[in-house]
């Protein structure tokens, strides 16, 4: 349960459209609910202004659902990453609200109000093979409450359709970079823009790529001073961060 949902319950109570007894029932299961293979973090958002989240690889589509279904009824948001389609289609049987992002490999249910981000986040990436993980990072952007414009197949290799996006650049608040290959397109977007930027590798390109390891260490190395790196392929944890700097 997110601080605005606490918030709105504790007005319904205080303006007698919600009981004593049925404010307690919500609040029932914080901090964590035990579900005996999962313990869902309800308390997460009030601690961390982040909500629990479900990483749906390794879970069997029984596991998601009913981690799913049990985020739903405390009322936040919920969102599962790299989801299968059979992982939601197992969820849509227990809660039918939910959306499939099938690129991001992502499902949500939006159900409550959140604090705003006070500007755009760009999501940027390289080229069309880095789209799912761009694609995670403005679902996961979104559903945290910003505004958020994807910016996309604008690699190096042809610069000028980066430089042919630079207003749009440099209006945002803080922007993802997403790249495969040899990782240079964050170092360039740095600088352009006066914010922060946060490179996520991506284990997109060839043998000597490893993965994305050729990525992230070109990153690591970056000579721009205001971009920061996270894991391989983590649009999501990017994004999370992207929403803090963006609330402040």
């Amino acid at each position: 349960m997110d601080p605005a949902s606490i918030e709105a319950l504790l007005n319904e109570v205080r303006e007698g459209r919600t009981s004593v007894d049925h404010a307690m029932e919500r609040l029932h299961d914080l901090p964590f609910e035990d579900l005996g293979f999962a313990k869902i973090d309800h308390h997460r958002g009030l601690r961390t202004g982040m909500p629990e989240v479900i990483f749906a690889a390794g879970k069997t589509t029984g596991q998601v659902a009913t981690i799913f279904a049990h985020m739903a009824k405390a009322g936040g948001n919920v969102l599962a990453t790299r989801a299968s389609r059979e992982a939601y289609e197992a969820v849509l049987a227990v809660e039918p609200r939910a959306e499939f992002h099938e690129l991001a490999r992502a499902i949500t249910l939006n159900q409550s109000p959140v604090v705003p981000g006070k500007g755009t986040i760009a999501v940027v990436c390289a080229g069309t093979s880095d789209l799912p993980v761009a694609e995670e990072a403005v679902v996961t952007a979104r559903i945290l409450g910003n505004t958020v414009e994807l910016i996309s197949d604008v690699g190096v290799a042809g610069i000028h359709r980066l430089l042919a996006q630079k207003d749009a650049l440099q209006s945002a608040r803080v922007l993802i970079v997403c790249a495969g290959m040899e990782g240079a397109l964050p170092t360039v977007v740095g600088g352009l823009v006066n914010a922060p930027v946060l490179a996520v590798p991506t284990s997109v390109g060839y043998g000597a790529s490893f993965g994305g390891i050729a990525a992230l260490l070109g990153m690591l190395n970056t000579c721009s001073p205001n971009v920061s790196v996270v894991n391989i392929d983590n649009g999501f944890g990017a994004a999370c961060m992207a929403s803090l700097i963006n609330r402040m």
